[in-house]
């Protein structure tokens, strides 16, 4: 087992100092050392110039030199802050970077992606490097010749408080081609293919439901392939390839051009490609509108009791004895509390369970999906963005081509034909009726 672990404790213009352990004082950020066991053990302590190592069979007299050197290190840096602090009279600027996150994105070429990130508003620093295989300390020439299992990556340091993951990975789905499993553009083999590495589960929760809504937006024809991995260790790229960009201007924007990507990108996203602000289903311009839950006074007076039970308080309602399981009419579903536009009788079918079930949203953007452990499980509950009704949960085991199954309640829906979408405010859907 390996994992990334090393933090920097920084001090003004003083030395950085790498530990294997987050500590509350100082300037702390995220890095990576590599732990491996059981076999093996190597802890880098890196100044400038200066690598420790602990190797299997190393003394007990040898591990506590290295411990107090650690502590020296934090010693030295907090010091150093809190002379800082007294010369200046007020917390320096670096210090806010305890609240920096990090996420890793591959998208093939680093250069590309390294230059692409620096752009984004709230992103601190952007690391080209190399992750997901088991090669110890591997080199470029070993990566791009695909000895290593490795893939070209960067480490994004952000600052949540100005741009968050969720739209970091917008970002980072307008920047690849998610389609592709063997490369990115010009680059071939699976050492340049896109993927995400998620530090935690949260991470990996927010990624995989962007990469359902990319999928189910309709932006692509072919199944997006990107994976989300989770992350193990990060090797920082020989320094000639951090800022590449800046350091060979002249052959970067060569290889760039000459790569594809930019044709590419600006055929599918056309002007969209940059800073990250709209989420992928508000482009289509299409159900975003001003919905709202209303008053509980005003549900309940609207709602009949089992609409009031099922979408207030999580409630079930009995199947095969409900309104919708077994409509074939054209239409679409809005949620009965708020009017929002949630599914699509063309993704509508038959799954036998008995209630309406369907292999995707008609607009992802108006579905939240959250962990439900009730039932002495764990399942993933649906409800509605704007009016936070319960709707249902999803299920992984729906036809093609999203191998999701939404089994919903019909008390939580209300279904307009295709015929009256004009007369109840929802024309722009008509035309998905008229391509038929």
């Amino acid at each position: 087992m390996a994992y990334a672990c090393r933090l920097r404790v920084a001090a003004g213009g003083a030395r950085s100092y790498y530990l294997p352990w987050k500590d509350g004082m100082g300037e702390v950020v995220l890095r990576d050392v590599t732990i491996s066991g059981p076999n093996r053990a190597r802890v880098q302590v890196q100044t400038s110039e200066k690598c420790v190592r602990i190797e299997k069979g190393s003394s007990m007299k040898s591990i506590m030199l290295v411990a107090a050197a650690l502590l020296l290190a934090v010693g030295f840096a907090v010091a150093a802050l809190s002379a800082n602090k007294s010369r200046s009279g007020e917390v320096t600027m670096e210090k806010k970077e305890t609240a920096l996150d990090q996420v890793v994105f591959a998208g093939g070429c680093f250069w590309c992606t390294e230059s692409d990130f620096e752009k984004v508003d709230g992103v601190v620093e952007v690391v080209s490097g190399y992750t997901g295989g088991t090669r110890v300390d591997p080199t470029y020439e070993q990566v791009s010749a695909g000895q290593t299992g490795h893939v070209e990556a960067v480490q994004v340091t952000f600052d949540p408080a100005r741009v968050s993951y969720k739209e970091l990975l917008e970002y980072f789905w307008k920047h690849v081609d998610p389609t592709d499993g063997g490369g990115q553009f010009v680059d071939r083999g699976g050492q340049y293919r896109s993927a995400i590495f998620y530090r935690n589960e949260e991470q990996r929760e927010v990624a995989e439901a962007s990469k359902r809504e990319l999928q189910q937006s309709g932006r692509f024809q072919k199944p997006v392939v990107t994976d989300i991995l989770p992350l193990n260790v990060f090797y920082r790229a020989e320094d000639y390839h951090q800022d590449y960009y800046k350091k060979n201007p002249i052959r970067y924007n060569y290889y760039r051009f000459n790569s594809g990507r930019d044709q590419f990108l600006s055929k599918v996203w056309g002007k969209s490609m940059g800073q990250p602000t709209r989420s992928l289903h508000e482009e289509s311009g299409r159900g975003s509108g001003p919905y709202a839950k209303p008053s509980d006074e005003e549900i309940r007076s609207r709602l009949t009791p089992l609409q009031y039970k099922v979408t207030q308080h999580e409630g079930t309602e009995p199947p095969f004895k409900n309104e919708y399981w077994d409509n074939k009419r054209e239409g679409i579903y809005v949620d009965i509390v708020s009017g929002e536009p949630l599914f699509s009788s063309l993704d509508k079918y038959d799954s036998g369970t008995g209630w309406p079930s369907f292999t995707k949203p008609l607009e992802p953007g108006n579905i939240v999906e959250k962990q439900d452990r009730s039932l002495f499980t764990t399942r993933t509950e649906v409800r509605s963005k704007h009016g936070d009704s319960h709707l249902g949960h999803v299920f992984p085991d729906g036809p093609p081509p999203t191998g999701l199954r939404y089994c919903m309640n019909s008390a939580s829906l209300r279904f307009i034909p295709a015929a009256d979408l004009e007369k109840e405010g929802y024309g722009a859907y008509s035309e998905l009726f008229r391509a038929k």
